[in-house]
């Protein structure tokens, strides 16, 4: 927890330094990420000793068989996975041409990690056969051990440590900005909508984000945090596409796509079919994110109906 917390203060300290600053760290990790995966990949399948017969290999798993609710569980991990492929949005506002660059970057990003993830799963998959993936959390490691021995997991692992700093970095990054957002809509406390004047951060946003990551992380082990995060943020993009089913119907949206509104229905429908089995299979931390949810919206109401009144009188 130390280390964790250690590297969460000095992500938040970082970033408080301006937004250039902040950019060029995040490019560096995010490069040196992508290098490292692309040559663990290379490395893996031209030079490791796995074997291609593990991928027409079955899973035997008779002592512990799946279960729907398992799969729905894993179904929303993955889901928070890729929760990031929006997340330029937020810095929308402190971009130079942002109809041009945001775009790029959301079909960029979100390409190249599809990509990314599955030539890591074709590594993993030659290197380990897959029933000797069972309960392995430190699957890359186990994979390089397998390909190159011993000495190689223990170095990709801590490699893969390094790697996972610019994940750290992105979510104090973008995490500050809805916190902004939602101050200058007038729903949250004015304090966190101030930029800074000399580093034209919002400060307060990113103190508030780091205090926030920094109290999770000394509450909860990680799979409880994965699975609280992941259970909260699947219920906002239903609410979300919800909300632009709603603004189509009242002709308020000039957004257009086909066959609407059968892709959204059936995406609202899957997502809460996932939350229903997730739910079913980690009740307690499902039932803290709905809490958690539930007691932001009476703030929600009362910074909204000031917000609303401040209008009034103006």
């Amino acid at each position: 927890n130390s280390i964790s917390v250690g590297l969460i203060l000095m992500f938040t300290l970082l970033h408080s330094r301006g937004v250039d600053l902040g950019a060029k760290v995040q490019n560096f990790l995010t490069l040196l990420k992508i290098l490292l995966i692309l040559a663990l990949v290379l490395v893996g399948l031209f030079a490791g000793k796995g074997d291609f017969s593990n991928f027409s290999l079955s899973v035997t798993n008779n002592d512990n068989p799946t279960t729907l609710k398992v799969v729905g569980l894993s179904l929303m991990w993955i889901m928070f996975a890729y929760s990031g492929w929006n997340a330029s949005t937020y810095i929308g506002s402190e971009i130079r041409n942002p109809t041009r660059t945001l775009p790029v970057s959301l079909i960029l990003g979100t390409g190249i990690v599809i990509l990314l993830y599955i030539l890591l799963n074709l590594v993993y998959v030659y290197a380990i056969p897959p029933n000797e993936m069972k309960g392995v959390i430190s699957v890359g490691g186990l994979a390089m051990g397998n390909l190159f021995g011993e000495g190689a997991a223990r170095v990709s692992s801590l490699l893969i440590s390094f790697a996972l700093f610019s994940s750290i970095s992105a979510y104090i990054i973008i995490g500050p900005r809805v916190y902004y957002k939602m101050a200058k809509d007038g729903l949250f406390f004015n304090s966190f909508a101030r930029i800074h004047k000399r580093l034209k951060v919002p400060l307060n946003s990113i103190l508030l984000q780091g205090g926030i990551a920094i109290l999770f992380v000394l509450t909860g082990t990680f799979e409880q945090i994965l699975t609280f995060m992941g259970f909260s943020l699947c219920i906002f993009p239903i609410l979300t596409v919800f909300g632009l089913i709603k603004l189509r119907l009242r002709k308020a949206s000039v957004v257009r796509m086909p066959f609407f509104p059968l892709p959204q229905i059936i995406f609202i429908l899957v997502s809460l079919f996932i939350l229903v089995l997730a739910f079913l299979e980690r009740p307690v931390e499902s039932i803290i994110a709905l809490a958690t949810i539930a007691l932001g919206v009476p703030f929600y109401v009362l910074f909204k109906n000031k917000a609303g009144s401040r209008i009034q009188k103006k």
